[in-house]
């Protein structure tokens, strides 16, 4: 069995003690369930938190690759969907149609 990384640090360097895992590079004490609970946290340009069917504004003019258009600053895009990748967006911006984009680049309305 392989113990994961230090979720504070990212260590590698972990051992068990009874029913914890400890981190000898930062201390940190964390449990199995602890690990089990984390989900990742999607934020927005100015650290609000996404969720499900939020509606987003994009902040800069993002090229659509493989085409000369581009997604205006201002766009207004409704009833987003979470994903995990360095893309964590799905949405369907109207004019251009389904696309995926990056937290990054949009505030929440």
């Amino acid at each position: 069995m392989s113990l994961p990384n230090c979720p504070q640090c990212q260590s590698e360097y972990i051992y068990e003690d009874g029913n914890l895992f400890i981190c000898p590079e930062c201390a940190h004490e964390f449990s199995a369930d602890d690990l089990n609970e984390q989900e990742e946290v999607v934020k927005d340009a100015n650290g609000n938190i996404l969720v499900d069917g939020d509606t987003v504004t994009v902040i800069k003019d993002l090229k659509i690759k493989g085409t000369s258009n581009a997604v205006k600053v201002g766009t207004k895009v409704k009833n987003i969907h979470l994903c995990e990748g360095d893309h964590n967006i799905d949405c369907k911006i109207p004019g251009f149609g389904a696309m995926k984009l990056k937290s990054e680049f949009v505030k929440k309305v």
